[in-house]
Protein backbone atom coordinates (compact mmCIF):
# COMPACT_ATOMS: atom_id res chain seq x y z
CA UNK A 1 0.00 0.00 0.00
CA UNK A 2 1.00 3.27 -0.45
CA UNK A 3 1.98 4.09 3.22
CA UNK A 4 1.92 6.87 5.41
CA UNK A 5 5.44 7.93 4.09
CA UNK A 6 4.81 11.64 5.93
CA UNK A 7 7.22 9.81 8.48
CA UNK A 8 9.35 6.87 6.51
CA UNK A 9 12.61 8.38 5.75
CA UNK A 10 16.33 7.14 6.84
CA UNK A 11 18.91 8.62 8.14
CA UNK A 12 21.40 5.47 8.37
CA UNK A 13 22.42 4.28 11.44
CA UNK A 14 22.26 8.30 12.99
CA UNK A 15 18.38 8.10 13.25
CA UNK A 16 17.71 4.50 13.72
CA UNK A 17 18.25 4.19 17.17
CA UNK A 18 14.85 3.21 19.24
CA UNK A 19 15.65 5.54 21.55
CA UNK A 20 -0.55 40.61 -0.35
CA UNK A 21 -0.75 44.83 -0.94
CA UNK A 22 -4.11 44.40 -2.02
CA UNK A 23 -5.09 47.90 -3.16
CA UNK A 24 -3.71 50.73 -2.28
CA UNK A 25 -0.84 50.13 0.26
CA UNK A 26 -2.50 47.88 2.30
CA UNK A 27 -1.90 44.79 3.83
CA UNK A 28 -2.47 41.63 5.95
CA UNK A 29 -0.68 43.03 8.83
CA UNK A 30 0.58 40.39 11.18
CA UNK A 31 -0.30 37.81 9.43
CA UNK A 32 3.09 36.03 9.43
CA UNK A 33 4.26 37.56 12.41
CA UNK A 34 5.33 34.33 14.73
CA UNK A 35 5.05 33.45 18.08
CA UNK A 36 7.84 34.81 20.25
CA UNK A 37 10.34 32.00 21.16
CA UNK A 38 10.40 33.06 24.89
CA UNK A 39 6.90 32.92 26.67
CA UNK A 40 6.61 35.24 29.54
CA UNK A 41 8.55 34.70 33.14
CA UNK A 42 10.19 31.72 31.21
CA UNK A 43 13.17 33.18 30.04
CA UNK A 44 16.16 31.31 29.54
CA UNK A 45 18.33 30.71 32.75
CA UNK A 46 21.81 32.64 32.25
CA UNK A 47 23.71 29.15 32.84
CA UNK A 48 21.56 27.66 29.84
CA UNK A 49 22.76 30.32 27.62
CA UNK A 50 26.34 30.71 25.20
CA UNK A 51 29.36 31.80 27.41
CA UNK A 52 26.74 33.25 30.21
CA UNK A 53 25.42 35.61 27.02
CA UNK A 54 23.51 38.42 29.23
CA UNK A 55 20.49 37.87 26.70
CA UNK A 56 18.44 41.31 27.29
CA UNK A 57 21.62 43.05 26.45
CA UNK A 58 22.05 41.28 23.21
CA UNK A 59 18.64 41.78 22.21
CA UNK A 60 19.60 45.56 23.15
CA UNK A 61 22.04 46.02 20.96
CA UNK A 62 20.60 44.49 18.25
CA UNK A 63 17.87 46.55 18.19
CA UNK A 64 20.50 49.54 17.95
CA UNK A 65 21.57 47.92 14.54
CA UNK A 66 17.66 48.85 13.52
CA UNK A 67 18.16 52.29 14.07
CA UNK A 68 21.44 53.22 12.13
CA UNK A 69 20.14 53.48 8.92
CA UNK A 70 17.59 55.15 7.12
CA UNK A 71 14.27 53.17 7.74
CA UNK A 72 14.44 52.54 3.40
CA UNK A 73 17.93 52.24 3.16
CA UNK A 74 19.58 49.17 1.28
CA UNK A 75 21.41 48.89 4.61
CA UNK A 76 18.09 48.93 6.94
CA UNK A 77 16.70 45.70 4.75
CA UNK A 78 19.83 43.90 4.54
CA UNK A 79 19.56 44.39 8.52
CA UNK A 80 16.38 42.75 8.55
CA UNK A 81 17.04 39.94 6.17
CA UNK A 82 20.20 39.05 7.96
CA UNK A 83 18.24 38.51 11.14
CA UNK A 84 15.41 36.77 9.11
CA UNK A 85 17.76 34.23 7.87
CA UNK A 86 19.57 33.57 11.60
CA UNK A 87 15.70 32.83 12.79
CA UNK A 88 15.64 35.81 15.63
CA UNK A 89 13.54 38.25 13.77
CA UNK A 90 10.95 37.35 16.35
CA UNK A 91 12.42 39.69 18.78
CA UNK A 92 11.82 42.57 16.65
CA UNK A 93 8.97 41.98 14.85
CA UNK A 94 7.74 45.52 15.64
CA UNK A 95 10.92 47.10 14.06
CA UNK A 96 10.93 45.07 11.13
CA UNK A 97 7.59 46.02 10.38
CA UNK A 98 8.29 49.59 10.04
CA UNK A 99 11.56 48.90 8.08
CA UNK A 100 9.25 46.57 5.68
CA UNK A 101 6.91 49.33 5.38
CA UNK A 102 9.25 51.74 3.64
CA UNK A 103 10.41 49.07 1.62
CA UNK A 104 8.12 50.49 -1.23
CA UNK A 105 10.46 53.07 -1.90
CA UNK A 106 13.20 51.01 -3.50
CA UNK A 107 10.43 48.64 -5.55
CA UNK A 108 10.94 50.27 -8.66
CA UNK A 109 14.77 50.89 -7.84
CA UNK A 110 17.44 50.55 -11.15
CA UNK A 111 19.41 48.44 -9.09
CA UNK A 112 18.53 44.57 -8.78
CA UNK A 113 19.41 43.83 -5.22
CA UNK A 114 17.60 46.92 -4.22
CA UNK A 115 14.36 45.89 -6.28
CA UNK A 116 14.23 41.92 -5.52
CA UNK A 117 15.54 42.49 -1.88
CA UNK A 118 12.18 44.91 -1.00
CA UNK A 119 9.62 43.00 -3.17
CA UNK A 120 10.85 39.73 -0.99
CA UNK A 121 10.67 41.35 2.32
CA UNK A 122 7.06 42.70 1.53
CA UNK A 123 5.68 39.74 -0.08
CA UNK A 124 6.48 37.43 3.00
CA UNK A 125 5.28 40.47 5.08
CA UNK A 126 1.61 40.10 3.07
CA UNK A 127 2.04 42.62 0.55
CA UNK A 128 0.79 42.06 -2.72
CA UNK A 129 3.52 42.75 -5.33
CA UNK A 130 3.64 42.14 -9.06
CA UNK A 131 7.12 40.72 -9.92
CA UNK A 132 6.28 40.93 -13.61
CA UNK A 133 5.73 44.20 -13.05
CA UNK A 134 8.67 45.50 -10.86
CA UNK A 135 11.30 42.76 -13.11
CA UNK A 136 10.16 43.82 -16.30
CA UNK A 137 13.06 46.55 -16.28
CA UNK A 138 15.58 44.38 -15.92
CA UNK A 139 14.42 42.56 -19.26
CA UNK A 140 15.24 43.36 -23.11
CA UNK A 141 12.56 43.36 -25.71
CA UNK A 142 12.22 39.69 -25.62
CA UNK A 143 11.52 39.42 -21.98
CA UNK A 144 14.72 37.96 -21.14
CA UNK A 145 16.78 39.20 -18.45
CA UNK A 146 19.89 41.91 -20.03
CA UNK A 147 23.04 39.98 -19.72
CA UNK A 148 24.52 43.61 -17.84
CA UNK A 149 22.75 41.50 -14.55
CA UNK A 150 24.77 38.41 -14.77
CA UNK A 151 27.82 40.30 -13.36
CA UNK A 152 25.62 41.54 -10.25
CA UNK A 153 26.34 38.56 -7.74
CA UNK A 154 24.60 39.91 -5.23
CA UNK A 155 21.66 41.09 -7.05
CA UNK A 156 21.62 37.33 -8.84
CA UNK A 157 21.62 35.68 -5.50
CA UNK A 158 18.43 38.11 -3.78
CA UNK A 159 16.80 37.12 -7.26
CA UNK A 160 17.39 33.59 -7.05
CA UNK A 161 15.74 33.83 -3.39
CA UNK A 162 12.48 35.85 -4.94
CA UNK A 163 11.71 33.16 -7.86
CA UNK A 164 11.04 31.20 -4.94
CA UNK A 165 8.38 33.16 -3.88
CA UNK A 166 6.67 32.28 -7.27
CA UNK A 167 2.55 32.65 -7.55
CA UNK A 168 2.47 31.71 -11.22
CA UNK A 169 4.29 34.77 -12.16
CA UNK A 170 5.89 34.57 -15.49
CA UNK A 171 8.88 36.35 -14.75
CA UNK A 172 10.11 34.42 -11.86
CA UNK A 173 10.41 31.29 -13.95
CA UNK A 174 12.93 33.43 -16.16
CA UNK A 175 14.68 34.63 -13.08
CA UNK A 176 15.30 31.18 -11.49
CA UNK A 177 16.61 29.99 -14.79
CA UNK A 178 18.93 33.70 -15.39
CA UNK A 179 20.23 33.37 -11.78
CA UNK A 180 20.72 29.91 -11.72
CA UNK A 181 22.70 29.36 -14.61
CA UNK A 182 25.00 32.68 -13.65
CA UNK A 183 25.02 31.97 -10.50
CA UNK A 184 26.76 28.52 -11.06
CA UNK A 185 29.17 29.70 -13.44
CA UNK A 186 30.52 32.84 -11.04
CA UNK A 187 31.02 30.44 -8.19
CA UNK A 188 33.83 28.95 -10.10
CA UNK A 189 36.12 32.27 -9.82
CA UNK A 190 34.40 33.46 -6.43
CA UNK A 191 36.84 33.28 -3.38
CA UNK A 192 35.87 30.25 -1.79
CA UNK A 193 33.85 31.47 1.32
CA UNK A 194 31.90 33.37 -1.08
CA UNK A 195 32.00 30.38 -3.68
CA UNK A 196 30.50 27.96 -0.91
CA UNK A 197 27.47 30.59 -0.24
CA UNK A 198 26.57 30.85 -3.43
CA UNK A 199 26.38 27.19 -3.86
CA UNK A 200 24.62 26.39 -0.62
CA UNK A 201 22.19 29.35 -1.91
CA UNK A 202 21.75 26.79 -5.23
CA UNK A 203 21.51 23.18 -3.30
CA UNK A 204 19.31 24.76 -0.86
CA UNK A 205 17.27 27.55 -1.79
CA UNK A 206 15.62 30.08 -0.07
CA UNK A 207 11.71 30.13 1.18
CA UNK A 208 12.09 26.17 -0.07
CA UNK A 209 14.53 24.93 2.54
CA UNK A 210 14.31 24.92 6.31
CA UNK A 211 14.94 28.34 8.07
CA UNK A 212 16.83 26.62 11.20
CA UNK A 213 19.16 24.82 8.74
CA UNK A 214 19.63 27.83 6.78
CA UNK A 215 20.52 30.17 9.53
CA UNK A 216 23.51 27.80 10.67
CA UNK A 217 25.17 28.22 7.32
CA UNK A 218 24.23 32.13 6.80
CA UNK A 219 25.82 32.20 10.50
CA UNK A 220 28.85 31.07 9.14
CA UNK A 221 28.99 32.97 5.68
CA UNK A 222 28.95 35.87 7.87
CA UNK A 223 31.20 35.03 10.19
CA UNK A 224 34.08 34.61 7.15
CA UNK A 225 33.19 38.49 6.26
CA UNK A 226 35.98 40.65 7.25
CA UNK A 227 33.03 43.24 8.74
CA UNK A 228 31.52 41.48 11.19
CA UNK A 229 28.62 42.29 14.13
CA UNK A 230 29.80 40.43 16.70
CA UNK A 231 26.21 41.49 18.50
CA UNK A 232 23.96 39.47 16.67
CA UNK A 233 26.40 36.77 16.08
CA UNK A 234 26.29 36.06 20.02
CA UNK A 235 22.46 36.61 19.77
CA UNK A 236 22.33 33.54 17.57
CA UNK A 237 24.61 31.51 18.92
CA UNK A 238 22.58 32.03 22.39
CA UNK A 239 19.08 31.23 20.42
CA UNK A 240 21.02 28.42 19.03
CA UNK A 241 21.98 26.98 22.14
CA UNK A 242 18.37 27.39 23.70
CA UNK A 243 16.80 26.19 21.06
CA UNK A 244 18.75 22.83 20.77
CA UNK A 245 18.24 22.50 25.12
CA UNK A 246 14.71 22.60 24.50
CA UNK A 247 14.46 19.49 21.75
CA UNK A 248 16.55 17.46 23.61
CA UNK A 249 14.32 17.92 26.78
CA UNK A 250 11.68 17.49 24.57
CA UNK A 251 12.96 14.04 22.77
CA UNK A 252 13.60 12.74 25.71
CA UNK A 253 9.80 13.12 27.53
CA UNK A 254 9.46 11.28 23.95
CA UNK A 255 11.77 8.80 24.19
CA UNK A 256 10.36 8.02 28.05
CA UNK A 257 6.86 8.02 26.97
CA UNK A 258 7.58 5.68 24.00
CA UNK A 259 9.68 3.23 25.66
CA UNK A 260 6.49 2.82 28.75
CA UNK A 261 4.39 2.26 25.58
CA UNK A 262 5.72 -0.74 24.76
CA UNK A 263 4.22 -1.15 21.08
CA UNK A 264 7.65 -1.64 19.35
CA UNK A 265 7.94 -4.80 21.73
CA UNK A 266 4.52 -5.81 21.04
CA UNK A 267 4.75 -5.40 17.42
CA UNK A 268 8.50 -6.08 16.73
CA UNK A 269 7.63 -5.57 12.47
CA UNK A 270 6.61 -2.28 12.69
CA UNK A 271 9.47 0.07 12.67
CA UNK A 272 10.52 2.34 15.65
CA UNK A 273 11.97 5.30 14.93
CA UNK A 274 10.96 8.05 17.42
CA UNK A 275 13.89 10.27 16.76
CA UNK A 276 13.31 10.63 13.71
CA UNK A 277 9.21 10.96 13.97
CA UNK A 278 10.79 13.98 16.86
CA UNK A 279 11.71 15.89 13.61
CA UNK A 280 9.01 16.15 12.07
CA UNK A 281 7.05 18.68 14.80
CA UNK A 282 10.46 20.00 16.20
CA UNK A 283 10.99 21.07 12.37
CA UNK A 284 7.48 22.70 11.79
CA UNK A 285 6.23 24.00 15.00
CA UNK A 286 9.00 26.54 16.45
CA UNK A 287 8.58 28.40 18.97
CA UNK A 288 9.42 28.00 23.15
CA UNK A 289 6.03 28.55 23.99
CA UNK A 290 4.95 24.90 21.86
CA UNK A 291 6.52 22.69 23.37
CA UNK A 292 3.81 20.60 24.88
CA UNK A 293 2.39 21.09 21.15
CA UNK A 294 5.42 19.17 19.93
CA UNK A 295 5.20 16.19 22.50
CA UNK A 296 1.69 15.19 21.35
CA UNK A 297 2.16 15.77 17.83
CA UNK A 298 5.11 13.35 18.25
CA UNK A 299 2.74 10.75 19.63
CA UNK A 300 0.09 11.72 16.89
CA UNK A 301 2.72 10.63 14.12
CA UNK A 302 4.11 8.11 15.95
CA UNK A 303 0.67 6.23 16.52
CA UNK A 304 -0.23 7.06 12.57
CA UNK A 305 3.11 5.09 11.56
CA UNK A 306 1.92 2.37 13.74
CA UNK A 307 -1.22 2.27 12.16
CA UNK A 308 0.29 2.05 8.52
CA UNK A 309 2.84 -0.66 9.30
CA UNK A 310 0.00 -3.00 10.88
CA UNK A 311 -1.87 -2.10 7.71
CA UNK A 312 1.13 -2.44 5.62
CA UNK A 313 2.91 -5.47 7.09
CA UNK A 314 0.98 -7.21 10.12
CA UNK A 315 -2.34 -7.68 9.98
CA UNK A 316 -4.80 -10.01 7.83
CA UNK A 317 -7.62 -8.33 5.47
CA UNK A 318 -9.71 -9.97 8.73
CA UNK A 319 -8.39 -8.04 11.40
CA UNK A 320 -7.82 -4.61 9.52
CA UNK A 321 -11.98 -4.88 8.77
CA UNK A 322 -12.27 -5.06 12.74
CA UNK A 323 -10.09 -2.17 13.37
CA UNK A 324 -11.68 -0.25 11.00
CA UNK A 325 -14.92 -0.90 12.58
CA UNK A 326 -13.23 -0.34 15.55
CA UNK A 327 -12.00 3.34 15.23
CA UNK A 328 -15.49 4.18 13.59
CA UNK A 329 -17.37 3.34 17.13
CA UNK A 330 -14.29 5.07 19.30
CA UNK A 331 -15.54 3.06 22.22
CA UNK A 332 -12.82 1.60 24.79
CA UNK A 333 -14.84 -1.28 25.22
CA UNK A 334 -14.32 -2.78 21.48
CA UNK A 335 -10.55 -2.56 21.96
CA UNK A 336 -11.03 -6.28 23.46
CA UNK A 337 -12.15 -7.73 20.75
CA UNK A 338 -9.18 -6.97 18.54
CA UNK A 339 -6.07 -9.26 18.50
CA UNK A 340 -4.20 -8.01 21.26
CA UNK A 341 -1.31 -6.48 18.99
CA UNK A 342 -4.17 -4.23 18.20
CA UNK A 343 -5.65 -3.62 21.26
CA UNK A 344 -2.59 -1.95 22.62
CA UNK A 345 -2.49 0.22 19.76
CA UNK A 346 -6.05 1.18 19.76
CA UNK A 347 -6.14 2.08 23.22
CA UNK A 348 -3.18 4.42 23.12
CA UNK A 349 -4.16 6.06 20.14
CA UNK A 350 -7.73 6.06 22.03
CA UNK A 351 -6.35 7.66 25.33
CA UNK A 352 -3.53 10.16 23.42
CA UNK A 353 -6.33 11.41 20.92
CA UNK A 354 -8.83 12.23 23.98
CA UNK A 355 -5.80 13.91 25.67
CA UNK A 356 -5.44 16.01 22.98
CA UNK A 357 -8.86 17.20 22.94
CA UNK A 358 -9.34 17.56 26.14
CA UNK A 359 -6.24 20.05 26.25
CA UNK A 360 -8.15 21.92 23.42
CA UNK A 361 -10.86 22.45 25.20
CA UNK A 362 -8.95 23.28 28.57
CA UNK A 363 -7.07 26.08 26.79
CA UNK A 364 -9.28 27.33 24.15
CA UNK A 365 -13.04 26.83 25.09
CA UNK A 366 -14.37 23.77 22.73
CA UNK A 367 -13.99 20.10 22.32
CA UNK A 368 -13.08 18.92 18.93
CA UNK A 369 -13.05 15.01 19.80
CA UNK A 370 -15.72 14.25 17.51
CA UNK A 371 -13.60 16.24 14.44
CA UNK A 372 -10.65 14.19 15.67
CA UNK A 373 -12.90 10.83 15.95
CA UNK A 374 -13.76 11.07 12.18
CA UNK A 375 -10.02 12.47 11.13
CA UNK A 376 -8.78 8.84 12.61
CA UNK A 377 -12.04 7.69 10.43
CA UNK A 378 -11.06 8.83 7.16
CA UNK A 379 -7.23 7.66 7.07
CA UNK A 380 -8.09 3.93 8.07
CA UNK A 381 -10.60 4.61 5.19
CA UNK A 382 -7.75 5.25 3.49
CA UNK A 383 -5.73 2.26 4.30
CA UNK A 384 -8.70 0.26 3.12
CA UNK A 385 -8.96 1.87 0.20
CA UNK A 386 -5.31 0.44 -1.29
CA UNK A 387 -5.83 -2.57 0.54
CA UNK A 388 -8.70 -2.76 -2.18
CA UNK A 389 -7.09 -1.70 -5.16
CA UNK A 390 -3.93 -4.20 -4.07
CA UNK A 391 -6.64 -7.13 -3.06
CA UNK A 392 -8.25 -6.64 -6.17
CA UNK A 393 -5.58 -5.91 -8.62
CA UNK A 394 -6.98 -3.00 -9.58
CA UNK A 395 -5.14 -0.29 -10.31
CA UNK A 396 -6.17 3.42 -10.05
CA UNK A 397 -6.28 6.35 -12.01
CA UNK A 398 -3.27 8.78 -10.99
CA UNK A 399 -6.01 11.40 -10.03
CA UNK A 400 -7.86 8.74 -7.52
CA UNK A 401 -4.37 7.61 -6.47
CA UNK A 402 -3.17 10.91 -5.45
CA UNK A 403 -6.51 12.08 -3.95
CA UNK A 404 -6.31 8.92 -1.61
CA UNK A 405 -2.64 9.40 -0.92
CA UNK A 406 -2.72 12.89 0.61
CA UNK A 407 -4.86 11.37 3.42
CA UNK A 408 -3.02 8.13 3.62
CA UNK A 409 0.17 9.99 4.10
CA UNK A 410 -1.13 11.29 7.44
CA UNK A 411 -0.53 15.18 6.86
CA UNK A 412 -4.00 16.22 7.09
CA UNK A 413 -5.01 13.82 10.25
CA UNK A 414 -1.66 15.55 11.93
CA UNK A 415 -2.75 19.30 10.58
CA UNK A 416 -6.13 18.45 12.19
CA UNK A 417 -4.67 18.06 15.75
CA UNK A 418 -2.48 20.96 15.42
CA UNK A 419 -5.36 23.10 14.39
CA UNK A 420 -7.51 22.18 17.06
CA UNK A 421 -3.87 22.60 19.63
CA UNK A 422 -3.78 26.14 18.23
CA UNK A 423 -7.46 27.32 19.10
CA UNK A 424 -8.91 27.27 15.84
CA UNK A 425 -12.38 25.89 15.00
CA UNK A 426 -13.97 23.85 12.43
CA UNK A 427 -17.79 23.67 11.61
CA UNK A 428 -19.05 20.76 10.28
CA UNK A 429 -19.65 21.65 6.76
CA UNK A 430 -15.67 22.29 6.44
CA UNK A 431 -14.87 18.97 7.96
CA UNK A 432 -14.47 17.19 5.02
CA UNK A 433 -12.61 19.73 3.05
CA UNK A 434 -8.98 19.48 3.03
CA UNK A 435 -7.51 23.03 1.70
CA UNK A 436 -4.54 23.73 -0.12
CA UNK A 437 -3.01 25.28 3.23
CA UNK A 438 -2.61 20.93 4.09
CA UNK A 439 -3.48 19.62 0.44
CA UNK A 440 -0.17 21.51 -0.90
CA UNK A 441 2.42 20.07 1.50
CA UNK A 442 0.53 16.55 0.90
CA UNK A 443 0.66 16.28 -2.28
CA UNK A 444 4.65 17.66 -2.60
CA UNK A 445 5.65 14.81 0.10
CA UNK A 446 3.29 12.40 -1.37
CA UNK A 447 5.26 12.98 -4.80
CA UNK A 448 8.60 13.13 -3.52
CA UNK A 449 8.45 9.56 -1.87
CA UNK A 450 7.09 8.47 -4.89
CA UNK A 451 9.70 9.77 -6.67
CA UNK A 452 11.36 6.41 -5.51
CA UNK A 453 13.80 8.08 -3.55
CA UNK A 454 12.84 6.45 -0.21
CA UNK A 455 15.29 3.45 -0.34
CA UNK A 456 15.29 2.58 2.74
CA UNK A 457 11.38 0.97 2.53
CA UNK A 458 12.13 -2.50 3.50
CA UNK A 459 8.62 -3.90 4.15
CA UNK A 460 6.87 -6.71 2.47
CA UNK A 461 3.76 -4.92 1.91
CA UNK A 462 3.32 -4.03 -2.08
CA UNK A 463 2.34 -0.48 -2.57
CA UNK A 464 1.96 1.66 -5.91
CA UNK A 465 3.35 4.60 -6.68
CA UNK A 466 2.21 7.78 -8.90
CA UNK A 467 5.53 7.08 -10.61
CA UNK A 468 4.35 3.64 -11.27
CA UNK A 469 0.62 5.05 -12.74
CA UNK A 470 2.08 7.43 -14.63
CA UNK A 471 4.77 5.11 -16.89
CA UNK A 472 1.76 2.94 -17.11
CA UNK A 473 -0.63 5.41 -19.05
CA UNK A 474 2.96 7.31 -20.92
CA UNK A 475 5.23 4.47 -20.87
CA UNK A 476 8.00 6.86 -22.84
CA UNK A 477 7.42 9.62 -20.98
CA UNK A 478 9.76 11.41 -18.39
CA UNK A 479 8.12 10.88 -14.79
CA UNK A 480 10.71 12.50 -12.45
CA UNK A 481 10.28 15.63 -14.85
CA UNK A 482 6.42 15.58 -14.55
CA UNK A 483 6.60 15.15 -10.85
CA UNK A 484 8.61 17.64 -10.37
CA UNK A 485 6.73 20.35 -12.04
CA UNK A 486 3.72 18.73 -10.16
CA UNK A 487 5.81 19.59 -6.94
CA UNK A 488 6.80 23.00 -8.60
CA UNK A 489 2.69 23.56 -9.07
CA UNK A 490 2.14 23.03 -5.83
CA UNK A 491 4.27 24.76 -3.90
CA UNK A 492 3.08 28.02 -6.41
CA UNK A 493 -0.42 27.07 -4.67
CA UNK A 494 0.98 27.15 -1.16
CA UNK A 495 2.45 30.26 -2.20
CA UNK A 496 -0.98 32.24 -3.49
CA UNK A 497 -1.95 30.39 0.14
CA UNK A 498 0.57 32.32 2.35
CA UNK A 499 1.19 35.42 0.21
CA UNK A 500 -1.94 36.69 -1.93
CA UNK A 501 -4.67 36.57 0.67
CA UNK A 502 -5.74 40.01 2.21
CA UNK A 503 -7.84 37.93 5.29
CA UNK A 504 -7.13 34.58 6.75
CA UNK A 505 -8.45 32.90 9.92
CA UNK A 506 -5.43 30.82 10.19
CA UNK A 507 -3.20 31.65 12.55
CA UNK A 508 0.35 32.81 11.15
CA UNK A 509 2.06 29.31 13.49
CA UNK A 510 -0.42 27.14 11.56
CA UNK A 511 0.67 28.88 8.18
CA UNK A 512 4.36 28.93 9.48
CA UNK A 513 3.88 24.77 10.17
CA UNK A 514 2.47 24.24 6.57
CA UNK A 515 5.57 26.06 4.87
CA UNK A 516 7.94 24.47 7.22
CA UNK A 517 6.17 20.68 6.11
CA UNK A 518 6.62 21.71 2.40
CA UNK A 519 10.36 22.69 3.40
CA UNK A 520 10.78 19.49 5.31
CA UNK A 521 9.87 17.07 2.81
CA UNK A 522 13.70 17.85 0.36
CA UNK A 523 15.10 16.97 3.98
CA UNK A 524 13.46 14.09 4.47
CA UNK A 525 14.13 12.65 1.47
CA UNK A 526 16.92 14.42 -0.68
CA UNK A 527 19.36 11.16 -0.80
CA UNK A 528 22.63 11.88 -2.33
CA UNK A 529 24.22 8.71 -4.79
CA UNK A 530 24.97 6.86 -1.58
CA UNK A 531 21.56 6.55 -0.62
CA UNK A 532 22.03 8.78 2.40
CA UNK A 533 20.13 12.25 3.38
CA UNK A 534 23.15 14.67 4.17
CA UNK A 535 20.87 17.49 4.94
CA UNK A 536 19.06 15.34 7.44
CA UNK A 537 22.15 14.18 9.19
CA UNK A 538 23.72 17.81 9.00
CA UNK A 539 20.45 19.09 10.44
CA UNK A 540 20.28 16.18 12.99
CA UNK A 541 23.48 16.91 14.47
CA UNK A 542 22.83 21.13 14.33
CA UNK A 543 19.65 21.10 16.08
CA UNK A 544 19.55 18.05 18.35
CA UNK A 545 22.24 15.91 19.19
Amino acid sequence: MAAARFFSSSVGQLLHSASPVAGNGGRNRGFFRPSSVICPGREPASHELYNDFDFQEGLTSVQALLRQHPKSSRGMMTTVDHLKRLCIDHYFQDEIDNVVDSCANLLHSDDLLDATLSMRLMREAGYCVSADEILQKFTNGNGDFNLANSKDIRGLLSLQDMSHLNIGEALLYKAKDFSSRHLSVAAKYLEPNHATYVKQSLDHPYHVSLMQYKARHHLSYLQSLPTRNIAMEKLTLAEFEINKLQHQREMQEVKRWWMKLGLAQEIPAARDQVLKWYMWPMTILEGFSFSRYRIEITKIISLIYIVDDIFDIVATQEELALFNEAIKRWDLVVADSLPSYMTSCYKALYTITNDIADMSRREHGSNPINHLKKGWATLFDGFMIEGKWLSGNQVPTREDYLTNGVVTSGAPLVFLHLFFMLGHDLTEADSNYIPPVISCPAKIMRLRDDMGSAMDEAQEGLDGSYKELYLRENPHGDADEHMLEMIQGEWEELNRECFSRTKSSLSPSFVGASLNFARMVEVMYGYNNEQRLPALEDYTRMLLL
